[in-house]
């Protein structure tokens, strides 16, 4: 099904593409490709607002994931009944703060993937408000991630437990 890409931003510019290719490849190691996917890119002012709306936290972040099927257990499918629920929800990337975040080593458009990688987990029901749970989450990341790298030769690791 599809994937769509938004830039509603024009701060940091986005390579489409590469992220496309990335991002089609994690959803096939996921074995969500046949889900509706939107990834939407937006600067520090909006992450903010819609944190601050939806989290209660008044601060830019890297990344909100809005399920399209709320009640997952970590790692669950969504079992659609019709066509059109064939949708995994929307990712929101911060993607000025996540470029402000990024160390001097890490490639800015590896760390993109990352994130998408970490807000397909929540839509999958992966969440991380306790340790057990975010072991959890992360032992799933560094296996998608792990299969990444080996499918593209990039070295990419899941995000570290103090960015969230």
């Amino acid at each position: 099904m599809s994937l769509v890409i938004k830039n509603l931003q024009r701060v940091i510019p986005i390579r489409r593409v590469p992220l496309r290719k990335k991002i089609e490849i994690v959803r096939r190691i996921l074995g969500v490709q046949k889900f509706d996917l939107g990834v939407i890119c937006v600067d520090n002012k909006t992450i903010q607002h819609i944190n601050s709306i939806y989290r209660e936290k008044n601060v830019p972040t890297d990344v909100l994931s809005f399920p399209f099927n709320e009640n997952l257990k970590a790692g669950e499918f969504p079992k659609p009944d019709f066509p059109d629920d064939y949708n995994l929800g929307d990712i929101f990337l911060g993607v000025e703060y996540i470029f402000e975040q990024c160390k001097e080593n890490e490639d800015y458009n590896d760390i993109l993937t990352v994130t998408v990688t970490h807000g397909l987990c929540h839509l999958l029901g992966f969440t991380h408000s306790t340790d057990t749970e975010w072991q959890k989450m992360f032992r799933k990341e560094k296996e998608v991630l792990d299969e990444l790298s080996r499918r593209t030769g990039t070295r990419l690791h899941p995000l570290s437990r103090g960015l969230f």
